[in-house]
């Protein structure tokens, strides 16, 4: 590890994302970092098949986003929250996760790997921050995964004629001795999706594709339908003495928060990353019309079911099979029903996809056994961790009734989007300015480290000024500790409050400190805006000093130069997201504050999960990590090294 005087050990030093921090004790493989692409993957290693185009993503977007959630929020959010003003509830929530999805094209198209948001946490802030996303998001699509499965048996059931028409051997059974309802139907449809899984990407997403396309219909239908009846009948649901706002602007806002989640499954295409032919610019025009598909639908659904029954009137469980039913279409409940079932079982496969991929992701880290991180010769996908994550979620759909663990779905979501956001913070101003290269480089990281310090000797003694300037500086010593500054542009520029040009050196450090800060103001505002609890004094104290250090985070990191080295951060000419900082610290903002409002229940359980994860990091993931043995070198060198070690090979 680079420590500025020589290369050492992450062990002996301190593994982390910088050389310079020095032992922490066992602490210190809280805070190390992976590169962009895994040294498995560098090395040659197996890699997923690169199938997947622009129509597969919008696909597995599209398919993974709109389930039949949206065939019940029209009614509960329109008859508790928004009234007629349901439509502007679902365009606010689809800006508020376009937020996210900008800082996700970033991302995505940068490091193009499996493993999504647990991807880019190990690589911009660290490896135990990193484990806890990862874990969370094994929470998630297990459990949103086999919630799906066991909504599907239901809704499948009304299509053959009532909830008792299913076969005898997938109907569900109440057992006694359990005490238990068992769901044969949704283990067996996970089983089908996970086999489909194990064919391969290509194959599986054409299939997803293609029950997608059928829910897309559906909702065409129900709009189209709807529209004709609303014109023929007046639009009833817009004539109300209520006005537009019956519930007040806080209605719609509270309405907002809640379809937020009708949206969550964009970032599934993500984690399709290493599977993208041409990531730099399929994946964020994947995640960008996948959204703005589901968006535009939401709103135009909503708009014509508010129109054709009063608010107040609607059916908060079937509100758009009773629209139709109340002006003589019962046989409409059928299209309907069908687009339901078809949205669920797109939605299943969206689950699904993306677990293989991050317990693949952190077993080629070390962080999770081996096993998980085979890749199948024939069908190029990780049919082992597939195999494992059907069965996982057949199980619990089998045995429970998950309907109460709903929330913990959020959770893995909420944190990878508000992680994904400080990321976008932490490439622009401070990028990880060193790699981790293996201990088996150790010849070609001194051969380098010998090179370049009698190249810089000899250069400072010719003139000891005259490569002073950009830390880019290709004579930049490898070992050697050297305080460098850049010249920033505009001359010099400077902090609206401090009258001195600032070296390279403290801008990162002041850029650092502040993303951390912002953060922690975040963290103060949302909590005390939202626990009511609070006596008087604490909350507004609380919530002035959130909000304090939230505005000074906004203005320093705005007037202060991102970082240079952001330009040659991993997969250049990709996405850039736009409006950096005031984006990413808004989406910050938004997740936080849905993060805090989920319930102390849902909490609790995912703390549980949460602690047995540290439990497992602890005892095996920290000790087995691939970075347990890595040497940090400055990211100017690495290619060279690895130049050097072909060299040396060959």
């Amino acid at each position: 590890m680079y420590t500025g005087g020589k290369a050492v050990d992450s062990k002996e030093g301190g593994g982390g994302g910088s050389g310079k921090q020095g032992s922490w004790g066992g602490l210190n493989s809280l805070i190390r970092r992976k590169q962009v692409d895994s040294v498995h993957v560098k090395s040659g290693g197996q890699q997923l098949a690169k199938e997947l185009t622009i129509p597969h993503l919008v696909a597995i977007g599209v398919g993974s986003t709109i389930g039949a959630g949206v065939y019940i929020l029209v009614g509960t959010v329109a008859r508790e929250h928004s009234g007629p003003a349901l439509a502007i509830s679902f365009l606010i929530a689809g800006i508020a996760a376009a937020l996210s999805a900008f800082c996700y094209a970033e991302l995505a198209s940068r490091c193009p790997s499996a493993g999504s948001a647990y991807h880019y946490t190990y690589i911009c802030i660290g490896e135990g921050v990193a484990w806890l996303v990862g874990w969370a998001l094994i929470l998630e699509y297990t459990i949103g995964g086999s919630a799906v499965a066991r909504g599907i048996s239901p809704n499948l059931a009304l299509l053959f004629g009532g909830e008792d028409s299913l076969p005898a051997f997938i109907a569900r059974q109440y057992i006694p001795a359990l005490d238990m309802v068992v769901d044969p139907c949704a283990a067996i449809l996970v089983f089908i999706v996970t086999g489909l899984l194990c064919v391969g990407i290509k194959e599986s997403t054409v299939a997803q594709g293609i029950v997608t396309i059928a829910n897309v219909c559906a909702m065409i239908f129900v709009i189209v339908a709807g529209t004709y009846l609303g014109f023929k009948t007046g639009w009833a649901g817009y004539e109300l003495p209520t006005g537009y706002f019956p519930f007040g602007v806080n209605g719609m806002l509270a309405g907002s928060a809640t379809v937020f989640f009708a949206y969550i499954g964009f970032d599934t295409v993500a984690s399709a990353a290493e599977e993208v032919k041409n990531p730099q610019r399929d994946l964020p025009l994947g995640i960008g019309a996948a959204l703005s598909i589901c968006c535009a639908l939401y709103m135009l659904v909503s708009i014509v079911i508010v129109g054709l029954v009063p608010y107040h009137a609607m059916d908060p469980d079937t509100p758009i099979s009773t629209a139709f039913a109340s002006h003589g279409m019962q046989w409409a409940a059928y299209v309907i029903t069908a687009g339901a079932v078809t949205a669920l079982c797109s939605t299943l496969m969206g689950s699904i996809l993306p677990q293989p991929r991050i317990l693949m992701a952190m077993a080629r880290d070390g962080l999770l056994p081996s096993f998980f991180s085979d890749i199948n010769k024939r069908t190029q996908v990780p049919v082992k961790s597939t195999i494992a994550t059907g069965i996982g979620a057949a199980v619990l759909a089998f045995f429970m009734d998950v309907s109460q663990l709903a929330g913990m779905v959020s959770v893995g979501t909420l944190l990878a989007f508000t992680m994904v956001a400080i990321c976008v913070l932490i490439l622009r101003y401070v990028p990880p300015d060193e790699v981790p290269l293996p201990s088996s480089l150790q010849e070609s990281i001194d051969s380098v480290s010998s090179w370049q310090g009698r190249n810089s000797h000899e250069i400072s003694e010719e003139d000891p000024k005259a490569h002073v300037g950009s830390s880019k500086e290709s004579t930049k010593p490898l070992l050697d500790k050297v305080d460098i500054l850049v010249e920033l542009p505009l001359i010099e520029k400077q902090l609206p409050f401090v009258n001195y040009t600032i070296s390279e050196d403290n801008r990162r450090k002041i850029a650092g400190w502040t993303i951390m800060f912002t953060c922690v103001g975040v963290l103060l505002l949302t909590y005390s805006a939202s626990d009511l609890g609070l006596p008087g004094f604490l909350r507004y104290t609380l919530c002035g000093a959130g909000g304090i250090l939230l505005l000074l985070g906004l203005v320093v990191l705005t007037f202060i130069d991102q970082d240079e080295a952001r330009h040659n951060f991993g997969h250049t000419g990709g996405f850039i997201c736009p409006f950096v900082p005031l984006l990413p610290i808004v989406c910050i903002l938004i997740n936080v504050y849905l993060l805090i409002n989920l319930g102390a229940d849902t909490w609790a359980r995912v703390t549980i999960w949460l602690l047995v994860g540290v439990v497992i990091y602890v005892f095996y993931g920290r000790t087995h990590s691939s970075l347990e043995d890595a040497i940090y070198v400055p990211a100017a060198h690495a290619d060279e090294i690895f130049r050097s070690s072909e060299n040396y090979v060959s």
